[in-house]
């Protein structure tokens, strides 16, 4: 039994948050798969249902979905008929490998002291020229929804910042409203990136 609440959430609601009602985010899958290669590479960190990864097979790519709780793993895998990989972001270890990393509402749960490490590590998987996607709840400060999950919560701002320290190129940001599984408004922050 974990004792971290966020992880605690995913494994005790998995079926339940796999079979949820959920907008695909196509505009932003379309953006994101016009930008590589035909049948590139794609890593998925924090599939959750496999919705994505789904969209993402059927238009040719070659997808590792990955998810670090085993709950939501084996709901993916059931949508999929394929394996998902149980990973957490911190055990991410490959070397210029995908041409395309997908982290749709998942790295928003990292941390914020840990989020410079996890930064490098998907900056390392990549091939040079590689793109990045990722979405987070926009914020000042990290904090917990009302089912206990943590939230980094990053400003454009401080995000950027961060993002372009540490060598990543082509950084573009843009927020949305709209919501998510606790039901309440939410402020999105959208990152592109380039390796």
């Amino acid at each position: 039994m974990s004792t971290d609440p966020t992880a605690s959430f995913y494994t005790d609601n998995a079926a339940i948050y796999a079979a949820r009602e959920r907008r695909l985010p196509r505009q932003r899958l379309d953006a994101f798969l016009a930008a590589l290669p035909a049948r590139a590479t794609i890593l998925e960190l924090g599939c959750g249902g496999g919705q994505d990864a789904a969209y993402m097979l059927s238009r040719g790519f070659d997808v590792t979905p990955t998810d670090g709780s085993a709950e939501l793993a084996k709901e993916a895998e059931k949508h999929l008929g394929r394996p998902v990989r149980v990973m957490r972001f911190e055990a991410l270890d490959a070397t210029e490998i995908f041409d395309g990393i997908w982290a749709e509402a998942s790295l928003l749960h990292v941390p914020r002291s840990a989020l410079p490490n996890i930064f490098d590590r998907i900056l390392r998987a990549l091939k040079t020229g590689g793109i990045f996607h990722a979405s987070f709840k926009a914020g000042e400060a990290e904090g917990h929804d009302k089912f206990g999950r943590y939230y980094n919560c990053p400003s454009a701002v401080w995000l950027e910042a961060m993002l372009s320290a540490r060598g990543w190129k082509n950084i573009t940001m843009t927020e949305a409203d709209g919501g998510g599984f606790d039901g309440e408004p939410t402020r999105w922050l959208y990152v592109k990136a380039q390796k």
